[in-house]
């Protein structure tokens, strides 16, 4: 029997089949998916928080679960699972789809690969193609990513093999925020930093068991500090960075430090005819 036979012999098979069991399997594998998109968030909102990202972390595994459980139940309602069935099957889908959604595919593609290497959890905070945010949820093709100015971006599961994925806590609590403070150059630099420590130990945001640490860095127009330090809670980053910045221009300026003023022409540039 050749090919096109094949194909006709499981267009027949598939006329003759439980159309009800198909339909069924489909909308319990729906059901089933959707329950675990609302459970395992609402667990882990009620778990303590060192067990929140492992808990979101399972939602896409447990729809591709779902998903691949119902292919394998609705596949034997069409044809015989049998070797030569199953290669005709898949190379008919495959030639009809394979040019018109090649892109589609390579996303879904590097969906799967996701649940592997995680470049991404829900929860994290990463920045793709210069969008920032927490991430929300990751499907099949695409993450989602809910920005500070509360903008969801669809960001293509795609762009996994050919750009950049900066992820600023990787599936912990960890997230570092930095505020920076220029500061003129004639100063006391030792007190200074010593000040900029005082005001994140401090912060009501600060989490007392990651490191504090202040970077200088002189500058043809002054004293460059960059105050680095940790929150609580990734989600406080931005509260936690203008605390630190807020607190720490009062306190420099209480202290009688000068702050930087950037010169109209930078070194090296033409002098002045």
């Amino acid at each position: 029997m050749d090919g096109m036979d094949k194909v006709s012999d499981i267009a027949l098979k598939l006329k003759q089949s439980n159309l009800f069991m198909i339909g069924f399997i489909i909308i319990a594998a729906y059901l089933l998916a959707g329950l675990s998109q609302r459970v395992l968030p609402w667990l882990a909102r009620k778990l303590p928080s060192r067990y929140r990202y492992q808990v979101l972390a399972l939602v896409p595994v447990m729809r591709l679960l779902v998903i691949a459980a119902g292919i394998g139940l609705i596949i034997p309602q069409v044809v015989e699972p049998t070797v030569e069935n199953l290669l005709a099957l898949f190379a008919g889908f495959g030639v009809a789809l394979g040019f018109a959604l090649k892109d589609y595919v390579s996303s879904l593609t590097a969906g799967v690969v996701t649940l592997y290497e995680m470049p991404y959890r829900p929860g994290d905070w990463v920045e793709i193609e210069g969008a920032y945010g927490e991430v929300k949820s990751i499907g099949m093709r695409a993450v989602k990513i809910l920005t500070p100015d509360d903008t969801m971006v669809v960001v293509p599961h795609l762009k996994l093999w050919d750009h950049l994925i900066f992820n600023a806590n990787d599936g912990t609590q960890n997230l570092m925020c930095i505020a920076d403070f220029y500061l003129h150059p004639r100063h006391d630099a030792a007190a200074a930093r010593e000040l900029l420590m005082d005001v994140a130990y401090t912060s009501p945001f600060l989490q007392f068991r990651r490191p504090v640490n202040v970077i200088a860095a002189e500058k043809p127009w002054g004293t460059h500090y960059r105050l680095k330090a940790y929150p609580i809670d990734p989600v406080e980053q931005f509260n936690f960075t203008t605390d630190l910045t807020l607190r720490g221009k009062a306190a420099l300026s209480a202290m009688g430090f000068r702050f930087a003023e950037y010169p109209a022409v930078e070194v090296g540039g033409p002098a002045a005819g």
